[in-house]
């Protein structure tokens, strides 16, 4: 067990010292130095913090549990994100960056009006702290208690375990937030990320090592033999995921997250320049295409291990498959880089939820005049409170019917779709209006609400993400026409705030070769 420990620790301080490190000489008592790391980002940095503020527990717990249950059709969620992430560094970034835009929500005041903004930034917060958050924290707490079973080791339930396992990752994750702001997030999210490659990718080749008697490639040919369906890319229209999906509702969720969602895109708006934000967007897309080995196969190779013993609790595999394969000198180091996903994602999230609140609710509603000093304040104010909140929601998560990243792709529907069809609306069609914006924005979240959770209609969720998409631009369209507004529309290019960015000039090429790729991978799976 000293070895769990030193491995554990070890790690853990190795993280918090070098942080320390590279914030030294940094103050955090300006606005653009809290909440955008002083417009000092590079590409590698962004991209690091950019997959540890995605991959967290939720995904090695949610996406593994979902391919044992379900086989690899769930990669989808996974490489079609370099897609998005293509679309979002060719087209998305350059605009807000040329808008200077700290956040999102500032876009839709400046496309729109106030009101609009400061809406979505309300339901922005409430996506995070109601839905996110708390699966991120009560996934960490399974996984944690799997390595150390601290249930045992106190004699309480396991229940009690998970409740004082939360509290103490949530007060963690806080501090770094609250004191160190995004520069923080992103220093410790870049080296957490280098040790959750290498702690994930641990599992499957132990695990495929031992199953093919030393040949890793020959175990994995005996897993892909076992249940060759679960190796078929293609989702049947019954499945958890039909591959029907992608061409309506999970490219537009795509687009939204990685071009569109503040928790992700504020990285690059606290790039060094356009060239380092797109480098960044583009790193992070190939990443993506690597990161399914970590969440992906080792589902497949635990169906191999456990066949359907734990169908009815596919949450409870990954930690299962852990225990199974991985050497107990290695559990502390494991157990470290879990905990530093769980970090990750809770004081990214955290940070850009205070960022939010400051800036496109405090400032602009209650305090007008703020100083840089009196946002920051409010901002770690702020972050304390979210946490408390996202805590304690955290234990009534418990196991999803479906599983926990299922479940969190299905709430997140509530917020995602109708934000991103006014945004897009925004950049690309001046047609329509204030007015538009509004009726398409509460029809989008009144609609996904009653189909999903009220009527339960025989329609796979992911195809009503594409259905309310179609039908928010329809209202808009209808209602920008029918009830004019006085003012002219207020496009981005009148608002440019900056100066015009040179763009990297590789950026297509790269962006053309990570399409391909994404497309090949379909192929060479189906």
């Amino acid at each position: 067990m000293i070895y769990t420990y030193l491995g554990f620790f070890g790690f853990t301080l190795f993280v918090i010292l070098y942080t320390s490190y590279k914030l030294r000489k940094d103050k955090f008592n300006t606005s653009t130095g809290y909440f955008l790391a002083g417009k000092s980002l590079t590409g590698p940095i962004i991209a690091g913090s950019m997959i540890l503020t995605n991959i967290s527990t939720e995904h090695l717990i949610g996406m593994n549990g979902s391919s044992y249950k379900n086989g690899i059709i769930i990669i989808a969620w996974e490489v079609t994100s370099a897609i998005a992430l293509v679309i979002a560094a060719i087209y998305f970034i350059p605009k807000f960056i040329k808008m200077g835009l700290t956040t999102i929500p500032e876009f839709l005041e400046i496309r729109f009006d106030g009101t609009i903004r400061s809406v979505v930034a309300f339901l922005l917060m409430s996506s995070f702290v109601i839905t996110l958050l708390p699966i991120v924290l009560y996934s960490g707490a399974i996984n944690i208690e799997s390595v150390f079973d601290f249930s045992s080791m106190f004699n309480i339930s396991k229940e009690e375990s998970s409740i004082f396992t939360i509290l103490v990752i949530g007060v963690i994750g806080s501090l770094y937030a609250i004191f160190g702001g995004l520069k923080a997030v992103a220093y410790s999210d870049s080296l957490n990320g280098i040790g959750l490659l290498l702690g994930g990718l641990i599992i499957p080749v132990i695990a495929l090592h031992q199953i093919g008697n030393g040949e890793v490639l020959e175990g994995l040919k005996t897993v892909y033999d076992f249940a060759p369906d679960k190796f078929d890319i293609i989702g049947k229209p019954n499945s958890v995921l039909p591959f029907s999906v992608i061409f309506t509702g999970l490219m537009i969720n795509q687009l939204y997250f990685w071009g569109m969602n503040q928790a992700i895109i504020q990285r690059a708006f606290g790039a060094k320049n356009l060239v380092e934000a797109q480098k960044g967007l583009i790193y992070t897309g190939v990443l993506k295409l690597f990161v399914p080995a970590i969440i992906v196969l080792p589902g497949l190779i635990a169906y191999y291990y456990f066949q359907d013993e734990f169908y009815n609790t596919p949450d409870l595999i990954y930690p299962m498959l852990v225990k199974k394969v991985l050497p107990t000198y290695l559990f502390g180091f494991f157990a470290a880089v879990i905990l530093g996903a769980v970090l990750s994602t809770f004081n990214s999230v955290l940070n850009s939820a205070s960022t939010i609140f400051c800036l496109d609710i405090y400032k602009k509603i209650i305090n007008k005049n703020a100083s840089d000093a009196t946002l920051v304040k409010y901002g770690k104010l702020t972050s304390v409170i979210l946490a408390i909140i996202a805590i304690a929601v955290a234990p009534f998560v418990a196991y999803a019917p479906d599983g926990l990243y299922q479940l969190l792709q299905e709430l997140n529907g509530i917020f995602f779709i109708p934000i991103s069809s006014i945004i897009i609306a925004g950049i690309f069609f001046k047609q329509i209006n204030t007015v538009g914006a509004k009726a398409g924005l509460f029809f989008g979240f009144a609609f996904y609400i009653l189909t999903t959770f009220i009527l339960n209609l025989n329609i796979h969720f992911v195809h009503l993400w594409g259905i309310e998409f179609v039908l928010n631009f329809f209202i808009m369209f209808l209602v920008s026409k029918f009830v004019p507004t006085t003012e002219a529309a207020t496009y981005y290019e009148e608002k440019k705030h900056t100066e015009e960015e040179a763009s990297w000039s590789k950026v297509k090429p790269y962006g053309a070769v990570l399409v391909l790729l994404t497309i090949l991978i379909y192929i060479l799976l189906s």
